[in-house]
């Protein structure tokens, strides 16, 4: 009876911890923000934390939060942190103040002298957005932005690769695809999953025509497909002209490989692409591109290699 009594307490201690990290506030910081050992500036400081990690509050005195600050997967650092740049997920608008922040720092990643780790920040602070506020209405955009920044950072990295070269691209490493894919479940029927969809078929491009036929024909395939299968999509436009493009390149590409008859079938391919997206996008730059493109196969000047 006295073990049974012993194990009932543990169970109850147990289960009034779950019951108090259950209640605690997460958050997230929108300035750098130091962690100290004591709700004290002149106690020793344990880290600096930088926009966009995950706070969880577990205790306040006056002006000081005690949190856990989550730094990675494997890694989290507790003690005492000023809480004024501290949002909440109780802070009135606090989805926006954090959106507000991911989209300053965006643009301090996008300037040429911008703050360092800027980006990473942006990217961090918009997916806390989606994270901390996921009935907000702007949770689908930031989930999209924050994998947008990703996949930019893996483009970057994954071009600067000598395989970035290879035709087929089963032969080089592409950009990430689970955060674009997130969305994707997430928010399925939106604009930021269409995005995300038109995102993902830059790992099916090849690295290098090499003056082939195979690429821009199975290329100008899928854009075609996706612009059909994503009507609404912002995103079919650029799809209709990427496709357009290509038929227009295999217009010269089948000539060099002694096949007239393809070329004319590209041609006409070319032709029809190019139509549709003047015809339905007449106003802004892609529909604009589709003009020019559209003159260019009419006057039969070529687009594509030495002719060009």
């Amino acid at each position: 009876m006295r073990r049974k009594s012993k194990l009932s307490v543990v169970l109850l201690l147990l289960f009034a911890a779950s019951l108090g990290f259950a209640d605690a506030q997460r958050g997230t910081v929108v300035r750098v923000e130091s962690v100290y050992i004591a709700p004290d500036t002149t106690s020793a400081k344990l880290t600096d934390v930088d926009r966009g990690y995950e706070i969880i509050v577990l205790e306040t005195s006056r002006d000081w939060l005690k949190v856990e600050a989550m730094l990675s997967e494997e890694k989290a650092i507790t003690g005492w942190m000023m809480g004024k740049a501290v949002v909440q997920t109780s802070t009135p608008n606090g989805d926006r103040i954090v959106f507000g922040e991911a989209v300053d720092s965006e643009d301090q990643g996008s300037q040429r002298h911008g703050r360092r780790g800027a980006a990473q920040d942006a990217m961090r602070l918009y997916y806390r957005v989606f994270d901390l506020f996921p009935n907000s209405p702007i949770a689908g955009e930031a989930l999209y932005r924050a994998a947008d920044i990703r996949w930019q950072i893996d483009k970057a990295d994954v071009v600067s690769r000598p395989s970035a070269h290879e035709r087929d691209p089963n032969l080089r490493e592409g950009m990430n695809e689970d955060y674009m894919k997130q969305v994707i479940k997430k928010f399925p029927g939106t604009k930021w999953a269409d995005l995300a969809a038109f995102h993902l078929l830059e790992n099916k491009m090849c690295g290098d025509w090499q003056g082939s036929s195979k690429c821009p024909e199975k290329e100008a395939g899928i854009y075609e497909k996706y612009a059909s299968e994503h009507p609404q999509s912002p995103a079919t436009a650029e799809a209709l002209y990427d496709a357009a493009s290509r038929y227009a390149a295999l217009i010269e590409i089948y000539k060099t490989e002694n096949q007239q008859k393809k070329s004319d079938e590209s041609k006409t391919k070319a032709l029809a692409a190019a139509q549709k997206l003047t015809s339905q996008f007449s106003q802004g730059d892609w529909g604009a591109r589709g003009q020019t493109l559209l003159y260019l196969i009419e006057q039969g000047i070529p687009t594509y290699g030495n002719a060009q």
